[in-house]
């Protein structure tokens, strides 16, 4: 990791260098500040275990493809109430198992920030889920590698 990256503390001072490294034409670097933005989040929320953390950095990426898009902060509303009512592996298993494709994987991929999509982090963990959210998970996944959406 980058020491500017490192030396991050909070989600603002992410999005401060995000914003001056895309000003200086270094996106790899802006994407990085984005990406500890998201851990910073996900670490004050206070998962039990590594499972948790990732869904919840998972969320928290979610909320910068949503703040992008409308040029301020955005939570992702229907989520969080998700969360508080069934739990983090739950309310990620009723995302993924959604017959729609979730529009929050594709936009995460757009964004370069793949990895913190619910799917990919089922497969990461597969023993924390049923197996219809991983398979659901991986048909998702394949279809965007080749080609579909």
């Amino acid at each position: 990791m980058d020491d500017r990256i490192a030396k991050l503390r909070t989600p603002q001072d992410c999005a401060a260098l995000a914003k001056n490294a895309l000003a200086r034409n270094r996106p790899d670097l802006a994407l990085a500040a984005k990406r500890r933005a998201v851990q910073i989040r996900a670490e004050s929320y206070g998962a039990a275990t590594d499972v948790e953390r990732e869904c919840i950095e998972a969320v928290f990426a979610y909320e910068e493809v949503l703040s992008a898009k409308a040029g301020r902060r955005q939570s992702a509303s229907r989520t969080w109430p998700m969360i508080d009512r069934y739990g983090i592996i739950e309310a990620v298993e009723r995302v993924v198992n959604r017959k729609d494709d979730a529009v929050g994987y594709t936009a995460l991929v757009d964004m370069g920030l793949a990895e913190h999509a619910f799917e990919a982090v089922i497969l990461r963990h597969p023993s924390a889920f049923s197996a219809k959210a991983i398979q659901r998970s991986k048909e998702r996944l394949g279809a965007r590698s080749s080609g579909g959406t």
